[in-house]
């Protein structure tokens, strides 16, 4: 403003006033000019043109001195506002070098750090808030976990029954199995229905653990407490038969499941151990099981079920004959360079050679034992190929 004043009145003062020094200014230079060519006009008529020319330029500097004077007058000079003006532009300067290239952008960098200095300045009412959400939240997921609480304890029951009725077949038919469903207390935990606070993960609240009871008046114990092998090798025997087409498991190694029975219900383990090893449904309510087919046994019907691999070291005939393939392992004395050490041989056997090994099996040498063994075999493969009902 101060620079607009100062250039408006200087040519103002160059137009209509005469400076300190005697020099006229534009309207009287223009003014004498016009007085001359009206002398001329007077004496040489052809000059009257110029001459009226002349006074329409004396009327025009007139006029233009006067509004640069007009103009002068509005401008009002304001040292404090020019300072204020300058100072607004150097911060906004400023802020754009930190915030953003534009106004825009700068704006919304200070809304969003108003709203976080809100949120810093109220943070006890946004405390609360998060802490009803959070309660809110908790509830819910209480409720939900209270349903499959109540599931889990259904299928555990329901499980329970059937490990208990494969155990029966496995020569356990004192044994009891069960589910345990358990919650753990902590004060930060889901809110249950019945007021506890338990904790939760991505599957619930439950601590699931499979309990059993191997003899009369032994309490349920969990599985991890089971000292016998055989038990526990039956007891797996029994859950995998039951869940066999929940697990996806591809290999089952099953070690000393023979361990306490006897030829008869050695049959039925290799007979429900073989039925791992196929994915066709079991036989309920007389109806005849699908079976999987072995390299001389006729094609069973289609399944979509698991199938799993099963790998049983037995000592056991009537379970070994089950197998699809025979291996016997037996341990050597070799020497090597002067020096005697023992080794392990895997060999896999032939049908002649497994009829051998199955007679050695059943303490069994004449003619009459290898017989046996012969229907032995027979009968696996009626009951693999679907002719005789599996157990």
């Amino acid at each position: 403003a101060e620079t607009l004043i100062t250039l408006a009145q200087a040519a103002q003062a160059a137009l209509s006033e005469e400076s300190g020094d005697g020099t006229p200014c534009a309207l009287d230079l223009v003014g004498e000019s016009v007085g001359r060519l009206e002398r001329l006009a007077r004496i040489d008529p052809d000059m009257e043109t110029l001459a009226n020319e002349g006074q329409v330029l004396l009327e025009q500097v007139s006029d233009l001195a006067r509004s640069v004077q007009d103009y002068a007058d509005q401008l009002e000079f304001n040292p404090e506002r020019l300072v204020e003006v300058e100072d607004r532009l150097e911060l906004i300067a400023n802020l754009k070098r930190k915030y953003g290239d534009t106004i825009a952008q700068i704006n919304a960098f200070g809304e969003r750090a108003q709203r976080e200095l809100d949120e810093l300045t109220n943070w006890e009412v946004r405390t609360a808030d998060l802490e009803r959400e959070e309660e809110a939240l908790l509830r819910a997921i209480g409720n939900l976990a209270a349903e499959l609480t109540a599931q889990r304890q259904a299928a555990g029951e329901q499980l329970a029954r059937q490990v208990e009725k494969e155990l029966r077949d496995l020569r356990m038919e004192r044994a009891q199995f069960g589910v345990a469903v358990e919650q753990r207390e902590n004060g930060e935990g889901a809110f249950l229905p019945d007021g506890r606070r338990v904790a939760f993960d991505s599957t619930g609240v439950d601590h699931v653990e499979f309990m059993i009871s191997a003899n009369p008046g032994e309490p349920l114990k969990p599985m991890a407490r089971v000292a016998s092998g055989g038990e526990t090798a039956r007891l797996m025997l029994a859950l995998k038969s039951v869940l066999t087409y929940a697990d996806a498991t591809p290999t089952l190694i099953f070690d000393e499941i023979d361990q306490g029975i006897g030829g008869r219900v050695g049959s039925v383990v290799g007979q429900k151990l073989w039925m791992l090893t196929n994915s066709l449904p079991r036989l309920t309510n007389g109806s005849e099981q699908g079976t999987k087919r072995s390299k001389k046994a006729a094609p069973p019907p289609p399944s979509d079920g698991v199938s799993h691999q099963v790998l049983c070291i037995t000592h056991l005939p009537q379970l070994a004959a089950f197998g699809d393939q025979h291996f016997t392992v037996n341990k050597r004395v070799i020497t090597e360079q002067g020096m005697e050490r023992t080794s392990t041989v895997v060999t896999q056997l032939d049908s002649g050679q497994r009829i051998e090994e199955l007679m050695q099996m059943l303490g069994a040498s004449s003619e009459a034992g290898r017989r046996s063994v012969e229907e032995m075999i027979n009968d696996v493969q009626k009951v693999k190929s679907g002719k005789v009902k599996a157990a």
